[in-house]
């Protein structure tokens, strides 16, 4: 890690290394030989006089060395661009925004299947890297391009673009052409449809055969998609801007998948698109025929189809219901090499994983995802199930299981086992593992090798981070509070001593939600909990039910119930950790993000006689604006349950405001829309209640600008402070 600027404080720091995820390794691949690991990381800045002032946002591609652990630049923006600005497209922009991606450079790339060639996009042209002779290429191409992906072969590279186009090229620069043009205004091949990048963590449109003959291709139709207009008010002069949003009871984008050749023949895949009309995952590998993942609207039901690529008929292969819904995990549907079907599920009361016909993990784990899948094992993430064994929550690690489910080890980090694993692959006998802790800054990349005897040890390398330094240490203290054990973290002033400074106003500081954990073993997630904390807070951090971690019944008790499940969990939390800290419980305040501020101003709209102040950032107030596939797979067909909505949106509620109140929110914020603030901002005007509102003109759901993020932070400790009468 690199040290930080003399002159920085926290909010500054902060804002300006996104997080301090500037310069911080990331998007691992292992070639399949475990000769080469690549990734991505932006190179340090240095002053005149050699010491680091940080690093730049520009993502490099980088390889490492197995054999050696040398690393060296594969790809380097600043070259290939002639020093040049990127020039990013609307559609580029609205991916990132979708991957809540806000950094620069090469921010992803795909290889060939020999792990010899790598593709990317760089301000909207394509590039080739040859990880063998160390020669980077732009290939002519019909852009501003997105999602370049090499054939397995090596041989060609697959694209789509901006017109919608889904365009092929040879990797010796000749030969570009369309594999599949728009047949109508809103049509877009090889492209994710909104609601897929959004909310099913899916950002492919396109996949190659192990032939690399053929590729699965995603045809998306967002005409039926209700048009919604976000203007940007501090310009008028502007045109506003058009967003196909498919708000919940509304209609979605059509989605089709198609078999193209490359001589050109196309073949419609068919499912019954009626009854499952969301494309969930698709996986095509050798270990079978192609799989689609599919969901019924309400995301109750969900098959496992098998294709038949000459014909496009599929088969269903499994079918799974569930009384709340169904959930997509990363790496799932899959094959193993002999044939074997691959998935995660809630079985028995346990989010399990399933090799073939048989569950291979029990109670004691909560699967997570399948990180790879080889001969003989699958490597997976996984937390503490549901049981009451673990002795901390927050921990997530990488363990490893054979296909018959009796041999079961774990990927330890620093002889620890249970961490918290941000991330990891798996290939050629290497396993690349980012693991933080509470008491290290950053995360620790890990490069380990297989032994014979299956034993994994710390022998390759580790990938240093470029990130700087935190300016403050956060110092959480993790326990499971109150009788339903949820996970919380707490965090007081550095240097605060009880008997000199007595009882601290209280500071809430949830997410709350669905996918959303923040009480996690590690160190910097916690750094703006604790910079609340050094302002003069006991600042409180729980996980209650619906968020991640603690078993399907757990994230599924919130089903039709966002206002009071989370809430409640939110207010025995605080009582139940009262017992142990030193929480003030007449001065408690509560401030979030998105859900969280969703949960923050619904606490003093509806316990003010626990909440006292609250700061509700970007919060979705009306649940009828939010999208279909996230809001009705909790909350139902608002056509149907309109009293759900109705119970679980603020507005309702206007009229019980008795607390101070400051609503945030970006006015070109295109997932949580503004209307959800000016609604609720109405509500409470016409209830003749006090309020605050602070618009923030051209910032989106981000707010990736380091001096609005810097400055947040500092009016929101202002506000807290004055209406706690601090």
């Amino acid at each position: 890690m690199t040290s930080h600027t003399p002159a920085d404080t926290f909010p500054r720091q902060y804002a300006r290394t996104l997080r301090y995820t500037v310069g911080a390794p990331r998007s691992f691949s292992v070639t399949p030989d475990g000769s080469r690991v690549l990734f991505l990381r932006s190179r340090p800045r240095h002053s005149a006089d050699g010491t680091s002032t940080g690093s730049d946002r520009a993502n490099l591609l980088w390889t490492l060395d197995t054999a050696t652990g040398e690393e060296r630049i594969a790809a380097d923006p600043a070259v290939l661009l002639g020093g040049g600005e990127e020039d990013l497209s609307p559609a580029e922009k609205a991916r990132r925004e979708r991957s809540r991606e806000g950094s620069a450079g090469i921010v992803g790339y795909a290889l060939d299947a020999a792990g010899t060639l790598a593709a990317f996009a760089l301000s909207g042209r394509l590039f080739t890297a040859d990880l063998t002779t160390g020669a980077t290429a732009e290939l002519p191409a019909q852009g501003p391009l997105l999602d370049p992906r090499p054939s397995p072969d090596g041989a060609y590279v697959a694209y789509a673009n901006t017109a919608g186009e889904l365009r092929l090229t040879r990797t010796d620069g000749s030969g570009d052409r369309v594999l599949a043009e728009p047949d109508g205004p809103n049509v877009t091949w090889g492209q994710a449809e909104f609601i897929a990048q959004e909310e099913m963590d899916r950002d492919r449109g396109f996949w190659w055969s192990p032939e690399s003959d053929r590729l699965l291709v995603e045809r998306a139709d967002d005409g039926p998609v209700r048009r919604w207009w976000i203007a940007d008010p501090a310009n008028p002069d502007r045109e506003p801007a058009e967003v196909a949003y498919p708000a919940a009871g509304t209609a979605n984008a059509e989605v089709g998948l198609w078999v193209l050749d490359l001589r050109g023949g196309r073949t419609e895949v068919v499912w019954d698109r009626t009854a499952f009309p969301y494309l969930g995952r698709v996986h095509w590998s050798s270990g079978g025929v192609p799989l689609l993942q599919v969901q019924s609207r309400d995301q109750r039901r969900q098959r496992i189809l098998g294709l038949d690529v000459a014909t496009g008929a599929t088969e269903v292969l499994h079918e799974e219901e569930d009384g709340a819904w169904l959930e997509l995990f990363r790496g799932v549907p899959a094959w193993t090499p002999d044939g074997k079907l691959v998935r995660i599920s809630d079985e028995g009361g346990t989010r399990a994983l399933v090799i073939g016909d048989h569950a291979v993990t029990g109670a004691d784990l909560h699967l997570r995802s399948v990180v790879a899948v080889t001969d003989d094992e699958v490597f997976f993430t996984a937390s503490g199930g549901a049981t009451e064994t673990d002795p901390e929550p927050g921990w997530v690690a990488v363990g490893r299981i054979s296909h018959d489910g009796k041999r079961l080890g774990w990927e330890s980090a620093n002889g620890r086992p249970f961490t918290s694993v941000t991330s990891a692959v798996h290939a050629g006998g290497i396993t690349v593992r980012a693991t933080a802790e509470p008491d290290l800054p950053g995360t620790l990349v890990q490069v380990a090798r297989d032994l014979p005897e299956g034993v994994v040890v710390d022998d390759v390398a580790t990938i240093a981070s470029y990130a700087e330094t935190p300016v403050i240490t956060a110092r959480p203290v993790f326990r499971f509070a109150g009788e339903r054990r949820i996970p919380a973290a707490v965090f007081l002033p550095t240097g605060y001593d009880r008997e000199r400074d007595g009882l601290l106003p209280v500071l809430m500081d949830p997410y709350g939600g669905p996918h959303g954990q923040r009480v996690v073993q590690a160190h910097n997630p916690h750094l703006n909990s604790q910079w609340f904390a050094d302002q003069g807070f006991a600042v409180v951090v729980a996980d209650g039910r619906g968020t991640p971690g603690r078993g399907p019944a757990w994230e599924k008790s919130i089903a039709h119930d966002f206002a009071g499940a989370t809430l409640d969990d939110q207010v025995e939390a605080l009582q139940a950790l009262a017992e142990e800290f030193p929480l003030d419980l007449g001065r408690v305040a509560i401030r979030g993000w998105s859900y969280g501020g969703y949960l923050s101003a619904l606490a003093v709209l509806r316990r003010p006689d626990v909440f006292h102040a609250a700061v509700s950032g970007a919060p979705v107030t009306d649940w009828a604006l939010y999208d279909t596939h996230y809001t009705e797979r909790y909350l139902g067909d608002p056509a149907e349950r309109p009293e759900v909505y109705a119970a679980n949106s603020l507005s309702g509620y206007a009229a019980g405001l008795e607390r101070p109140l400051m609503i945030i929110h970006g006015l070109a914020d295109d997932n949580v829309v503004a209307a959800h603030t000016l609604r609720l901002s109405s509500a409470l005007l016409a209830a003749g209640r006090p309020h605050t509102v602070l618009p923030l003109s051209g910032v989106t759901h981000m707010t990736p600008q380091e001096e609005v993020a810097e400055n947040l932070l500092l009016l929101q400790v202002d506000f807290v402070k004055r209406a706690l009468g601090l």
